[in-house]
């Protein structure tokens, strides 16, 4: 992948597109996305804003933290600048035209999908998904 292929590719999937240097910012599906990419370092990463810090509860943050391990897949939810971004990364050279289609979807079910499913694709992996459930009263049992 090199950034003339990868603009390409965004360009198609996307409503709009602004470039500035090695940065491109678009909207897809009415969310916004940044493409962001260094080929010195040979990294790049696709991200989008969710919501300011300040305005979740404690129990969102730990749902995303959750949510990174059983389903958000190839994207992670992050903080930066007390705003939580849905973020995919990789490197740029190897990356295929499929995993940047797949990683934008993912980005943008990500981001969509907080506060709810907190999921980028329909995959799920099990496992004790760490959410605390209200504890349920105990029967008693009269003996007579």
């Amino acid at each position: 992948m090199d950034p003339a292929q990868l603009e390409n590719l965004i360009t198609s999937v996307s409503d709009t597109l602004q470039t500035n240097g090695n940065a491109l910012q678009f909207l897809y599906k009415e969310r916004m996305l940044i493409c962001i990419y260094d080929e010195n370092a040979n990294r790049m990463r696709i991200i989008s804003p969710i919501v300011e810090r300040e305005q979740l509860e404690e129990d969102q943050l730990l749902n995303a933290l959750v949510a990174n391990f059983h389903s958000a897949l190839d994207v992670k939810y992050a903080l930066s600048d007390e705003i939580i971004w849905s973020v995919f990364t990789h490197p740029l050279r190897e990356l295929s035209d499929h995993q940047v289609l797949d990683a934008i979807e993912q980005v943008y079910l990500a981001a969509f999908t907080f506060g709810t499913s907190y999921s980028s694709t329909n995959l799920v992996f099990p496992g004790n998904s760490g959410k605390k459930e209200k504890p349920r009263p105990k029967k008693i049992l009269n003996k007579t």
